[in-house]
């Protein structure tokens, strides 16, 4: 079982681990909303040299701003002092390549029935998109948009999931 491997290796990480005082709020002012991707576990961070407590990071299915990641920028502005916002895409994003019926299937497959599958409207609700950069500069708009956000940068970056390299699609400077 996967949680057993957890606690193991927790109980070795907490007999080296040295506490450090560090504040819920962002040491670097900045918030970031990118994707959930394991692939960016630890890689995304290093490629953006950030270090623990530097940044609020919000992660999702491919980076989409919903409206909860909206609610967890306002928290970060508003209570945590973020002043900066960075929309974080990848390269190779699995949202573009979503498969609505092998969701369905799988679904179905675990037990959910299909009259609750068919509420959901999958396409809506899961928000795939067609474009990883095209996604991020969507994203940085909807953002600038928000009436609840204030004159603060937002900009719009990729990363390449093999190389590290981020390009910039949108520059708030």
């Amino acid at each position: 079982m996967i949680l057993d491997d957890v606690l193991i290796k927790n109980q070795e990480f907490v007999k080296n681990f040295h506490a450090e005082k560090l504040s819920h709020k962002p040491k670097k002012k900045l918030a970031i909303v990118t994707c959930m991707d394991t692939r960016l576990a630890g890689f995304l961070e290093s490629a953006m040299g950030l270090e623990r407590g530097d940044a609020k990071i919000i992660k999702n299915a491919g980076n989409r701003i919903t409206e909860d990641a909206l609610r967890s920028l306002v928290v970060a502005i508003y209570s945590l002092g973020a002043e900066e916002v960075m929309v974080v895409g990848h390269t190779d994003c699995g949202m573009a390549n979503v498969n609505f019926d092998k969701i369905r299937e799988s679904m179905k497959t675990m037990g959910i029935s299909e009259d609750v599958i068919e509420k959901l409207n999958l396409e809506e609700w899961i928000g795939a998109i067609d474009d990883e950069e095209k996604n991020v500069i969507e994203g940085v708009k909807k953002i600038k948009n928000a009436e609840f956000i204030p004159e603060i940068p937002v900009h719009g970056l990729i990363v390449d999931i093999n190389s590290g390299a981020i390009k910039v699609l949108h520059n708030d400077s």
